[in-house]
């Protein structure tokens, strides 16, 4: 018996351990694709604007995390809320940038389903500012343009990084869905199918795809269910865009992922057999 929970106890710390490596390939490829963008495009109105949220969004976290779990937070995540407030929220001013990233870490303390938090960060915050302050707030609309090489060296190292955390089913998934749904609405609005399909070469969509329908935290645990829910989220963004919807992937995922996570979270059998040392590296990844 004290076998078994050795092999359990080695299994949760080497399971903690790989997903603390991982956590830092992102920020490196999300931080790629801020230069890439910028490089090519300017795609910051100002240094001002992204380092405010930066740091907003890592202070707040690590405030949280204290205050709430007595813990001294790992910073990674909040970095890449940080920074995907700072590149996809446009505004003249700069209170946006702090209150977007502050709300979008503060939804990971307060909205929790089964000490699970159910939206992603960005996504819940970003979503919030653009449906209350449209008048204020507005998102990134670039996309690469005759500028290829930026796009295809993103696309390659992103999908390698979803490729090694086992998240490129989830991106595989929309992309192809939202290919196919991109010539259906070509031929109901008579719209021509590269302008329907052009979104998904703009900076906005690689991080959609890359960190919001894949962060581990916030989608379901099982493969098939990874599958579906990522082609509803292309579907819901299909009809929203058919009315006229702006930054409907936003809205499409804002929906449906929270609700796909409840019903797996509902569903999902009480985990026995595991040492606390287990739990505690499981609680960890979902915060």
């Amino acid at each position: 018996m004290k076998t078994d929970s050795n092999t359990i106890t080695a299994s949760a710390i080497k399971k903690k351990n790989v997903f603390f490596t991982m956590q830092y390939v992102p920020p490196l490829l999300i931080t790629l694709i801020l230069i890439a963008g910028h490089l090519t495009f300017g795609i910051l109105e100002g240094y001002k604007n992204i380092l405010l949220s930066i740091g907003c969004s890592m202070l707040t976290e690590l405030i949280l995390a204290r205050l709430v779990f007595g813990t001294w937070k790992n910073l990674s995540s909040a970095y890449i809320t940080g920074i995907s407030v700072g590149i996809l929220v446009r505004s003249p001013y700069l209170w946006p940038f702090a209150l977007t990233a502050i709300v979008s870490i503060m939804s990971k303390y307060i909205l929790r389903y089964r000490n699970t938090h159910i939206w992603n960060p960005s996504n819940f915050g970003i979503t919030w500012m653009f449906a209350l302050l449209p008048a204020g707030v507005a998102g990134l609309s670039i996309q690469w343009g005759n500028n290829i090489w930026p796009m295809l060296v993103i696309w390659v190292l992103g999908l390698v990084i979803v490729w090694r955390v086992k998240r490129l089913h989830i991106t595989l998934t929309y992309v192809i869905s939202f290919i196919l749904f991109s010539f259906l609405r070509s031929l109901i609005t008579g719209d021509s199918f590269l302008t329907e399909v052009s979104p998904l070469t703009g900076p906005m969509y690689q991080l959609f795809v890359f960190f919001m329908i894949t962060d581990p935290a916030t989608t379901v645990k099982n493969k098939k269910g990874q599958i579906l829910v990522a082609f509803l989220i292309a579907l819901v963004e299909f009809v929203f865009r058919l009315n006229q919807m702006i930054y409907s992937p936003f809205y499409a995922l804002f929906i449906v992922g929270p609700a796909a996570m409840i019903i797996s979270l509902y569903l999902r059998p009480p985990i026995t057999g595991t040492t606390h040392t287990e739990k505690k590296a499981e609680i960890q990844i979902n915060r």
